[in-house]
C-alpha cells in the first residue's frame, strides 16, 4: 500500500522525526551550481521558493571540506527545510543536519543518540525492502525518467514507484529527469515527494524554476488526496 502520513514506518518509530509530506528535495552539486558561493546561494533560493529538504551530496569532497559547505546550508536552511548530508556521519552530526543519506550498497549505520532521519537511495523492489528492514525512515527511487546525472542507467518509469510502495510502509520519492510536466506523473504513482537536482541547479532562474515545480507538486498531491 503506499505510503499514509498519519502512520508511521520502521524507521520514523525509531528515531520519532518526520519527513515533511510531499517533500520537495533538492540534491546538491557545486559544480553544476558554479560553485560553493553560487550553490548557496541557489540553495536558499530554492528554499524560499519551496524545497523543503535539502540534501547535501558533494562525493569528491573529504570531510573537512565538506563540513564547512555543511555549515553553510544549514545555515540557509535552518527552521526553513531539512538538511540531510549524503556522506560521513560525523559530518551530519557536526553541522547539526537532520539526517543522513545513504546510497544503494552502502552499510548500515548505527544510528546516534539524538534523533535523525536516516534515507536511502535503491533502485530495485528488493533494495527497498532490504532499507526497509534495516529502518530507513525514507526511500529515493530512481532514475525514473532519463537523466545526465547517471549516464547509462536505464530509467525504471514510474511503474517502480508503484511496485515499491506496495511493498513498504515508508515514503518513497521520486528522482531522475523529474520534471514540472512529469510531477503529476510520479505523484499518480505513489511518490510521496520528488528529489531534483538539473531541474533547479541548472536553469538560470532557480527561484522561478523551484516555484513552478511546488505548484506542480502541491497541485498533483491535492489531485491525488481527492482521487
Amino acid at each position: 500500500m503506499a505510503y499514509q502520513p498519519q502512520r508511521s514506518g520502521f524507521g520514523l518509530a525509531a528515531t520519532d522525526m518526520r519527513l515533511p509530506l510531499p517533500c520537495f528535495m533538492l540534491v546538491t552539486d557545486r559544480k553544476l551550481a558554479g560553485g560553493d558561493d553560487a550553490q548557496v546561494q541557489v540553495v536558499a533560493a530554492a528554499v524560499e521558493g519551496g524545497v523543503n529538504a535539502v540534501q547535501l551530496r558533494e562525493k569528491d569532497l573529504p570531510p573537512d571540506h565538506l563540513l564547512p559547505l555543511a555549515r553553510r546550508l544549514r545555515d540557509v536552511t535552518h527552521g526553513r527545510a531539512l538538511l540531510l548530508v549524503n556522506g560521513p556521519l560525523k559530518v551530519a552530526l557536526a553541522c547539526e543536519a537532520d539526517g543522513v543519506h545513504l546510497p544503494e550498497g552502502a552499510p548500515s549505520i548505527e544510528r546516534p543518540a539524538r534523533p535523525i532521519l536516516v534515507g536511502r537511495s535503491v533502485h530495485s523492489v528488493d533494495a527497498a525492502e532490504c532499507a526497509s528492514a534495516e529502518c530507513a525512515d525514507y526511500l529515493i527511487v530512481g532514475p525514473i525518467f532519463e537523466t545526465g546525472s547517471h549516464p547509462g542507467r536505464a530509467p525504471s518509469g514510474p511503474t517502480l514507484i508503484e511496485a515499491i510502495t506496495l511493498r513498504v510502509a515508508v515514503p518513497v520519492l521520486a528522482i531522475g529527469g523529474v520534471t514540472s510536466e512529469r510531477v503529476a506523473e510520479v505523484v499518480g504513482a505513489t511518490a510521496s515527494g520528488i528529489v531534483v537536482i538539473s531541474a533547479i541547479l541548472g536553469s538560470p532562474t532557480s527561484l522561478e524554476a523551484t516555484r513552478r515545480l511546488r505548484e506542480a507538486l502541491d497541485a498533483a498531491q491535492t489531485k491525488s488526496a481527492v482521487q
